[in-house]
């Protein structure tokens, strides 16, 4: 398994368009931001707090933490697919490999994939921070960021796998991943805040577990823009901008702890990998 999980960290980093299509929706939410996005977002809230444009960044850093493990996962399980379209499976398949060290591959190559192009992403956001002249992160949210990457690969690398075990051609996989790169930062409440939507589509959010993970990064990357923004500020206005921004969650009068929304994303990723696996064996036969 392990050397299988090499084989395919080496195929995906060698195809260098393969790395930046898998990067793409972040590019698209970061030149979005920097376009169109930031001016209006920090100009929401400008005249109401302090430190808007360090608040509105964290905010914006923190979806892009979340995206990241989606588009890398769904880029490295292209594998996947190109050996099923070009049969190379069979081949695989002949071999003295079980059949569960060959998903097992594939599932540890994506998460270390995702993984280190997280962490990748967090380095380049603490330079970002640098250069900005915001303060640095502290080694506890350090940690507590690696901490929640690794959850959050571990379940967008999940949910990918579920999806791509639906695939069988390079045509059918990349238009999936076409839509799901268009739609991520909608359905993560990145492009529009969450309390501009309809409580329909709100419901919609807060039951997607990515974003939950959006949840995660963003209470931290912005518990000290917060403090500082809001510490002349009502306190009612405070839970409001959460709750709008996606800082926070509450569905049914229910406001979603940190403990509850690691819980979720663990229950959902124990969920999608059993379900992709059902459905790759039954394929299989």
């Amino acid at each position: 398994m392990i050397s299988f999980a090499k084989r395919n960290l080496k195929v995906y980093f060698r195809d260098k368009s393969s790395v930046f299509f898998s990067l793409l929706a972040v590019l698209i939410v970061l030149g979005l931001y920097v376009l169109f996005l930031g001016d209006q977002l920090v100009g929401s809230v400008k005249d109401k707090v302090d430190g808007a444009q360090r608040l509105m960044d964290s905010w914006i850093m923190a979806g892009i933490l979340a995206v990241i493990p989606v588009s890398t996962t769904l880029g490295s399980f292209g594998a996947i697919v190109n050996d099923k379209s070009k049969k190379i499976i069979k081949d695989f398949r002949c071999s003295p490999i079980r059949p569960s060290a060959l998903a097992g591959g594939y599932i540890l190559s994506s998460f270390l994939i995702g993984t280190i192009m997280s962490v990748f992403g967090l380095a380049l956001i603490e330079i970002y921070f640098a250069i900005k002249g915001y303060a640095l992160l502290t080694g506890l949210q350090l940690l507590q960021l690696l901490g929640t990457i690794l959850l959050s690969v571990l379940t967008s690398s999940a949910l990918m796998y579920l999806v791509v075990s639906l695939f069988s051609s390079q045509n059918a996989f990349a238009t999936a991943s076409t839509i799901i790169g268009t739609l991520i930062g909608f359905i993560t409440g990145i492009y529009l805040p969450i309390g501009s939507t309809d409580q329909s589509i709100q419901y919609v959010i807060e039951l997607f577990p990515i974003s939950h993970a959006a949840s995660l990064f963003r209470k931290i990357l912005m518990a000290d823009p917060l403090a500082d923004s809001f510490k002349n500020v009502p306190d009612q206005f405070l839970t409001e901008f959460k709750l709008d921004m996606g800082v926070e969650f509450k569905a049914f009068d229910h406001t979603f702890t940190s403990l509850e929304s690691i819980l979720y994303l663990l229950g959902a990723a124990v969920l999608f990998y059993v379900i992709g696996i059902l459905i790759t064996k039954k394929k299989s036969r």
